[in-house]
């Protein structure tokens, strides 16, 4: 939960802001970027029908108020016309992607001129401390996070934040959340 509210801070949501959210799950944080906020439109998607259904359900008001809409695809092939989002960002999911440069381009196709791009993940050395990484999982360090994005952005900033420990199978594991923003 610290790195999904760490995100919604460097988004720096400005009225009228257009974003993209690739991977939202089931919608729990859409509100904290909404409420407050009546000209921002936002569009999370994501590859799995349950999270898109779960987000549609709990974001209904926000859909009814043309303020949010939830749409089933991958993030290689963004339903979007090109230059129409503010800000792109992604808490997560990163992990997953098959063609992180295939996807980064996607998202610069669909941002707008100057647009913002936030990816949030778990750095590479909390994530090797937990059990089901070894299940599919890319995982990224801050300098490998960096050339990746520096390949289709400019980096403009770099945010490493501690988080409280969890504890998994009894095992307390130190937490940290690392955002890197960049601007097409």
């Amino acid at each position: 939960m610290h790195i999904n509210r760490y995100t919604i801070d460097a988004l720096r949501v400005q009225e009228c802001d257009q974003l993209l959210e690739i991977g939202m799950g089931n919608g729990f944080f859409v509100s904290e970027i909404l409420t407050g906020h009546p000209l921002v439109k936002y569009v999370g998607c994501d590859f799995s029908p349950v999270m898109v259904r779960e987000a549609e359900i709990m974001n209904e008001r926000f859909i009814t108020a043309c303020q949010a809409e939830f749409c089933l695809t991958s993030a290689e092939i963004l339903p979007f016309d090109d230059g129409i989002f503010d800000k792109v960002f992604s808490v997560n999911t990163i992990f997953f992607w098959d063609d992180s440069r295939l996807i980064l381009s996607e998202i610069r196709r669909v941002l707008k001129p100057a647009g913002e791009i936030i990816i949030s993940v778990r750095p590479k050395a909390t994530m090797e401390a937990l059990p089901f990484v070894k299940y599919g999982f890319n995982t990224f360090s801050k300098e490998d996070l960096k050339a990746l994005l520096i390949q289709s952005f400019m980096v403009t900033a770099v945010i490493e934040k501690r988080e409280p420990d969890q504890e998994i199978n009894g095992d307390k594991i130190p937490m940290e959340s690392l955002i890197v923003w960049a601007m097409k």
